[in-house]
């Protein structure tokens, strides 16, 4: 009876952190099954060994921490043998930072390190977000102001804006036309139309990448459908959407080189 009680409790500490953990998780190795496979597997171990996750830890970084050895071990050396804009550990902590929003105290802890590596992580994670190729952007956006400070971001970043779309039928159009290295997309639209189901039109005819960037990060967070690779939640910081764009550049770098 105890054990099934301790088993209860740590599941309710656990459940709300669970969708935000699977999408750092596909966001971290760029694929859906790899990354929600890794959630799977932090989950069994915590199933088998309760105490695999140190509770003396907030139970979020306790969470992660656990996942990360995880991770790690199981990718880690494929991983570090990728050639890529940013190392592996760099961009782990830069997405730990910036799109997970720990605290970088946080972040050091969830990977394991002291604050020396952490500062050396995050300059070099920095620095490499300079390096990247140049990418062509489509934003689908219905808010003007939050539309130019997206495009705001993209362009002092390097990356060309080619279209800026607000509806359903002018995002398909604008794809077609200008075929986009990489899509920031909100998930509602001025028409009333969804920006999720745009882009799935948009995918049909196109592998290009999406970033959704969303008040509404529930409505993609279910695990009842598909959960896009990239999620940033309004409001948000341009470190968060530097991120998640240095990111899926990688992994679609990643993905041409192995095509």
């Amino acid at each position: 009876m105890h054990a099934m009680k301790e088993r209860e409790n740590l599941s309710t500490v656990i459940a709300p952190h669970l969708p935000y953990l699977r999408r750092y998780a596909r966001a971290l190795t760029g694929d859906q099954a790899a990354g929600d496979g890794y959630v799977a597997q932090t989950l069994e171990a915590l199933i088998a060994d309760r105490d695999a996750m140190d509770h003396d830890l907030d139970p979020r970084v306790a969470l992660y921490r656990l996942f990360s050895r995880i991770w790690g071990s199981a990718a880690g050396a494929a991983d570090a043998a990728m050639d890529g804009p940013v190392t592996p550990r760099s961009r782990q902590f830069l997405l730990l930072v910036t799109v997970e929003d720990f605290s970088p105290e946080e972040a050091a802890l969830v990977m394991e390190i002291d604050a020396e590596e952490a500062g050396l992580l995050h300059a070099a994670a920095t620095d490499d977000l300079s390096t990247l190729a140049r990418a062509r952007i489509l934003i689908i956006e219905d808010e003007p102001i939050i539309a130019l400070d997206i495009e705001n971001i993209v362009t002092e970043m390097g990356h060309a804006v080619v279209g800026v779309a607000d509806t359903h039928r002018e995002a398909v159009a604008a794809a077609g036309e200008t075929r986009p290295d990489l899509i920031l997309a909100d998930i509602q639209l001025a028409d009333g139309s969804s920006g999720v189901e745009a882009v799935e039109e948009i995918q049909t005819t196109s592998d290009v990448p999406v970033i959704f960037i969303t008040a509404y990060p529930e409505r993609l967070l279910t695990g009842d459908r598909v959960e896009p690779l990239f999620l940033i939640t309004k409001p948000f910081r341009p470190k968060s959407v530097e991120a998640a764009i240095a990111q899926a550049l990688f992994h679609r770098k990643t993905w041409a080189t192995r095509g």
